[in-house]
């Protein structure tokens, strides 16, 4: 079960190290009152719980959860991407990743869940191992595993540590179990590699048996997202890092 409302905003206040003095202060409510919200004197309203929460940066869903344990419905709805409500952004994504081409994107979760992807990546991964591919599939572990994409990449110990650190900062703001499970793997008791002179760590992918690709990525998120399945995807789009790179996937000789 779940714990109460108190509990959970105390767990969120200390995971975004700030006193209850100084969320008290951000939140414009007394210290007194937070701390009977915390240590459950007293139920916070709903309103008061999504003015902490929007104070602490919790994540939609989590701010559901904490509604729920305080006795009150949910504030931010929820659908898949296939439902009707979710048609225009649906088409947004589908649209985003079409205009990518001949360069590849991909769109994951919250988890690093695989949600869809452009043909330019899928070629990429078109002859990986058929049980690796079976969804759900999970972007993290397929380019870690040892059947996965790890043996293709040249930098593996520099894209390894480029992964360590972006999960740390997404298991620090979301707190997420199965970030924490992604990191460790992403970490596997290996040394860091030595600081890199680059502007932006690069991916260097083999594909087939002479052509190595260099590809930096961004990532772009739905802005001011008020429903929770679209405040947590994130399109992962990778462009060529040098001219070969950009003639090979362009089909230039």
């Amino acid at each position: 079960m779940d714990a109460p409302a108190g509990t959970l905003i105390r767990e969120w206040r200390v995971r975004r190290r700030l006193s209850q003095l100084g969320l008290a202060d951000r939140a414009e409510v007394s210290s007194r009152h937070l701390s009977w919200i915390e240590t459950g004197r007293s139920r916070p309203t709903a309103a008061m719980v999504l003015r902490l929460c929007s104070h602490l940066d919790v994540p939609l869903r989590e701010q559901n959860r904490v509604l729920l344990a305080a006795g009150h419905a949910p504030a931010h709805p929820e659908h898949r991407l296939g439902d009707p409500p979710m048609a225009e952004a649906n088409a947004a994504l589908e649209a985003i990743l079409r205009a990518h081409q001949p360069y590849p994107a991909l769109v994951v979760d919250r988890q690093w869940d695989l949600v869809t992807a452009n043909d330019a990546l899928y070629a990429l991964l078109g002859d990986l191992d058929e049980e690796l591919l079976a969804p759900p599939v999970n972007v993290i572990r397929l380019s870690l595993h040892p059947r996965g994409l790890a043996p293709r990449i040249l930098n593996l110990a520099e894209w390894r540590a480029h992964l360590a650190e972006r999960l740390r900062r997404e298991h620090e703001a979301s707190g997420e179990a199965a970030i924490a499970a992604l990191l460790e793997l992403a970490r596997d008791g290996r040394t860091a590699p030595a600081p890199s002179s680059s502007l932006v760590v690069p991916l260097r992918l083999r594909v087939g048996t002479e052509a190595v690709l260099s590809l930096i990525s961004t990532t772009t998120v739905f802005g001011t997202p008020r429903e929770v399945t679209l405040s947590e995807l994130a399109i992962e789009a990778f462009y060529p890092a040098d001219e070969a790179t950009r003639g090979f996937l362009q089909g230039r000789p």
